[in-house]
């Protein structure tokens, strides 16, 4: 038996690869609503931080068999309940100490540094507010565009936790926060990239390592709007630094299931005419976003993937079924139900895949995913984001 921590859409999304492996998926939901709750039987509700509830998910008691292994579909879990039952003998994959790089931005970007990962420039900014403004007074200055990126070292996520700033006053609010007890900080280049990849990694306890084909990530206000699957125009050698720079993350944080590992394409790393880089950005230690594109368009979905990874078996094949598959996220909707713009969205493209998460309606909100594949980039693509905009509520135009 497989437990999960977090009843949204990636953990409904385990459910079809859970039950075509035969795995009991145990599920500890929010609330008997969320997107989870609705497709899974075993489905006990509590939230992320309770302990109590926790203990219960992987060690329910009576008829109800134990867990296997322990995972997430998202990072927000104590660490400190996690160290816990690793201690009493609950197999916890991703493990508390690699879960803690993708719950603290600051950890992460240490860590990496530690092991040699190319990164933006960043430095962690001081609790003291006026030695938080004078240091970043001081990045700022360093920066050849004027500008940085400060971010809050936990809590953020689709664009959230992350500001632009020119200078160290833009950023007065968070800092008097931190000192009340709010987030830690740091602040980043701003990075002149690109493009955006993304690179998904799956590894198992006994060291077993996949990777799919490196992706294409098009984000608008800070999420990720569409996903292209290989990367158009992606350079061989690029291809091949950018899946080494995300095994060597796998590796060296110890990840074990699926990680997604976010990088910029710069035009070059070191500025003296070195070629195109990659530049980790961000990390997520479960099934991503970005990874939505293989269930219809890769042999073994990251889904299948990550079980097989947490149980460590065999890992499954990562290969592209087709020659190109985009991956269209449906952002928000003027529908009060989706599924109602099925019927022209099934005539129109018999060919899509879509992916309703079952949740609410809210402007801007990630609601599904409509994914084609097929031989034309320009056509595959237009097609997926047409969809998807059917399901958004939009009219779309005949070509």
């Amino acid at each position: 038996m497989v437990a999960v921590v977090g009843g949204g859409q990636l953990a409904r999304m385990m459910a079809p690869a859970a039950a075509e492996l035969g795995v009991h998926l145990r599920v500890l939901v929010e609330d008997p609503t969320t997107a989870a709750a609705q497709v899974v039987v075993d489905a006990p509700v509590g939230a992320a931080s309770d302990e109590e509830a926790i203990r219960a998910l992987v060690t329910p008691g009576g008829a109800s068999p134990g867990a296997d292994v322990l995972t997430f579909e998202h990072e927000h879990v104590p660490n400190a309940l996690l160290a816990a039952l690793v201690d009493e003998g609950t197999p916890v994959r991703p493990g508390p100490a690699a879960l803690v790089q993708a719950q603290d931005k600051i950890v992460m970007r240490r860590r990496l540094t530690e092991l040699g990962i190319p990164c933006p420039r960043w430095a962690a900014l001081p609790s003291d507010p006026d030695q938080a403004r004078a240091a970043l007074t001081e990045f700022l200055r360093a920066t050849p565009g004027g500008e940085a990126v400060v971010k809050t070292a936990r809590g953020g996520y689709d664009g959230k936790g992350v500001r632009v700033v020119a200078e160290a006053t833009a950023a007065d609010d968070w800092i008097d926060a931190h000192l009340a007890g709010g987030p830690e900080l740091l602040v980043e280049d701003k990075v002149p990239f690109t493009r955006e990849l993304a690179v998904l990694v799956a590894r198992r306890p006994s060291g077993e390592v996949r990777t799919w084909p490196v992706v294409e990530s098009v984000q608008r206000d800070g999420v990720c709007a569409e996903v292209i699957a290989p990367a158009p125009g992606l350079a061989p050698e690029l291809a091949e630094q950018a899946r080494a720079v995300a095994v060597q993350v796998a590796e060296g944080l110890d990840v074990t299931g699926v990680l997604a590992v976010e990088m910029f394409e710069v035009p070059e790393r070191d500025g003296r005419g070195s070629g195109p880089a990659v530049l980790v950005n961000e990390l997520a230690m479960r099934p991503h976003n970005s990874g939505h594109w293989t269930i219809d368009g890769a042999v073994t979905s990251q889904f299948e993937q990550h079980l097989r990874a947490v149980l460590d078996l065999p890992l499954g094949g990562t290969a592209p079924t087709a020659r190109w598959t985009v991956m269209a996220n449906v952002l928000g909707s003027t529908l009060e139900r989706l599924t109602d713009a099925l019927p022209e969205l099934g005539a129109r493209f018999p060919e899509a895949r879509v992916n309703l998460y079952g949740k609410g309606v809210r402007p801007g909100r990630k609601l599904g995913h409509v994914n084609v594949s097929g031989e034309d980039l320009d056509e595959v693509r237009r097609r997926a984001v047409a969809a998807a905009a059917l399901l958004r509520g939009e009219s779309i135009e005949e070509s």
